[in-house]
């Protein structure tokens, strides 16, 4: 197995590794520790069936649904994350952390590439580690204590499900979903402390009016996804993208109108922000 770093703030490449191949434990650890030292990971050119990128996923976490959307037939846990030829707009499009409105927000998510635009579709990605070592001293003291209420039904997100819902949309799932977690949370596995907040997803904070608590998100969404914190990711069919939804946020850009982009993911259990 090799390891490439391909930005200065997070982001690795690894290949070596064939996931159609079952994983040893060994192997499995490795590829844990790499995601756990980049916060996303990248490898390309794994020509995987559905039932392998779900065995790829237990040894990482142990997948979970997504709520507003249903998985394949034989294999619910695993979603389409698509546009279309004709569609305009893209799911998640938009800078987010999966959803934070749960009250336990995943540890993770992965995407395995189907079909790719001739060109873009690009996705972003921002480490949250990194922006939050960058604040002062003193904004760091600010942010400790503070509860950010998150909410699946913020206006510029929700317009990214719309077509998804049209088309495999999951009737069952509640309308809207709310849940407070800190504004900084603290890694559960490395001990580094992260942004927790997102453009997409956190309307407030706990005990501060919408013109208190507007100023203080709207520095911190700019802050967040500064250049200097973040890496891009140029997608080539059967690659699989793995990243650590506790302390990384992404972007897919919308930039390929006209041409059709599919890809599969899977979602993993995480546990309560603290």
């Amino acid at each position: 197995m090799k390891v490439r770093r391909i930005a200065g703030a997070l982001g690795a490449e690894i290949s070596g590794v064939d996931l159609s191949q079952p994983l040893s434990q060994s192997q499995a650890q490795d590829i844990r520790e790499v995601f756990l030292a980049h916060e996303v990971i990248f490898m390309r050119q794994q020509v995987l069936s559905a039932q392998q990128f779900m065995d790829f996923a237990h040894a990482m976490g142990e997948p979970v649904a997504y709520p507003f959307v249903k998985g394949l037939a034989d294999f619910p846990h695993i979603i389409e994350v698509k546009k279309l030829e004709h569609e305009t707009v893209n799911f998640g499009g938009v800078w987010h952390s999966d959803t934070t409105y749960l009250d336990l927000p995943p540890m993770g998510s992965m995407l395995l590439a189907r079909e790719i635009p001739p060109f873009g579709g690009d996705t972003l990605f921002a480490s949250q580690c990194a922006a939050y070592e960058a604040l002062s001293d003193t904004m760091q003291r600010l942010l400790q204590g503070l509860k950010g209420v998150n909410t699946s039904a913020k206006a510029d997100v929700s317009k990214t499900r719309e077509d998804r819902l049209k088309s495999d949309g999951n009737d069952s799932a509640p309308q809207s979903f709310t849940s407070i977690h800190p504004l900084v949370r603290t890694h559960p596995e490395t001990g580094r402390k992260a942004l927790y907040v997102n453009v997409a997803h956190t309307a407030g904070i706990e005990g501060l009016s919408d013109s208190e608590s507007a100023p203080l998100l709207n520095f911190l969404f700019q802050h967040q996804v500064k250049p200097e914190f973040t890496c891009r990711w140029a997608w080539a069919p059967n690659d699989l993208t793995f990243w650590d939804n506790r302390c990384a946020q992404h972007n897919p850009i919308n930039d390929y109108h006209g041409y059709r982009r599919v890809l599969n993911r899977i979602t993993l259990r995480g546990d309560r922000p603290v």
